[in-house]
């Protein structure tokens, strides 16, 4: 995943465990910021194993955020999601919105944001990100997310299943998420401290995005409507960020689906179908994580 820059003399990879507490004050000795991405992510993933997503998802994040404190962290930036929000019935939903978890994945993203404000003090700015669905082509690729999905059966199946179709879907193409990750180190912290932010860029229905990936893969492609019980439906407001911050995402799912396209066409992607290191489920069951 770090491949094109893992020679970089100011790159220092450690490979271990989050939950291993000497490992955490070692590393964190000397460092300015914490980005915190690692958790098991998303519902599925999480419910595979409940016990472990709860161990890394929760309870490893409070020593964390307390070393990283303790070791002279200056700011701590989490990545939650915007599933704490549940189902909710307004058009539009912003940041001052009540949240209602449905699930133990979104309850405890919920819960560690509560916790890392609670530590919030002079000297240890925290800011809190809930982005939507992220899309398109990264070296660490996943094609177990809605549009990846949608383009990655279209390119190799030459059909779409549609589950419902009417469900809106806030979406976030990863460059514009790793972008904005980098420049929140670099926001000044009286900007950012305490914040939460919503970060997403279109929100479609899944009907509109299959359709948006026919568009662009080829007319040949059938879509296939499938009914579902799972409507959830929500549509994600980033115009908090957007005016407090001056962040403004640039890359559409349009150009996440050519992005896709694009590695697939070039071989980038092996064995799409089939190789679990793209699908996390697969992959957590292959490896036997625990």
């Amino acid at each position: 995943m770090l491949d094109a820059v893992k020679a970089h003399p100011q790159l220092t990879l450690i490979k271990g465990d989050l939950r291993d507490t000497t490992l955490l004050r070692r590393s964190l000795t000397g460092c300015d910021a914490v980005i915190h991405l690692a958790s098991i992510s998303n519902d599925p993933s999480f419910e595979l194993d409940p016990t472990l997503g709860k161990s890394i998802n929760y309870d490893a994040f409070l020593p964390l955020v307390d070393i990283a404190k303790d070791s002279g962290v200056r700011r701590f930036i989490y990545a939650s999601s915007s599933s704490v929000y549940g189902i909710k019935d307004e058009a539009n939903v912003t940041e001052e919105l009540p949240l209602k978890p449905l699930t133990d994945y979104s309850k405890f993203k919920a819960m560690c944001e509560d916790e890392l404000l609670r530590r919030r003090a002079p000297g240890f700015a925290t800011l809190i990100i809930r982005p939507a669905t992220v899309c398109g082509y990264s070296p660490r690729l996943r094609l177990d997310l809605s549009v990846n999905i949608l383009t990655n059966h279209a390119i190799n199946k030459g059909k779409i299943s549609v589950f419902g179709g009417s469900q809106l879907r806030p979406n976030f193409h990863v460059r514009d998420c790793a972008e904005l990750y980098v420049k929140a180190l670099a926001w000044p912290t009286e900007k950012i401290d305490g914040g939460i932010y919503n970060a997403g860029y279109q929100n479609l229905s899944i009907r509109d995005i299959a359709e948006l990936v026919r568009s662009i893969i080829g007319t040949n492609v059938a879509i296939e409507s499938v009914p579902t019980d799972d409507l959830r439906s929500y549509h994600i407001s980033s115009e908090k960020i957007q005016r407090e911050l001056g962040y403004n995402p640039r890359f559409s799912i349009a150009e996440a689906v050519r992005d896709l396209k694009a590695a697939f066409d070039a071989g980038r992607v092996q064995e799409p179908m089939t190789r679990t290191v793209y699908y996390n489920i697969k992959r957590m069951q292959e490896v036997r994580l625990t």
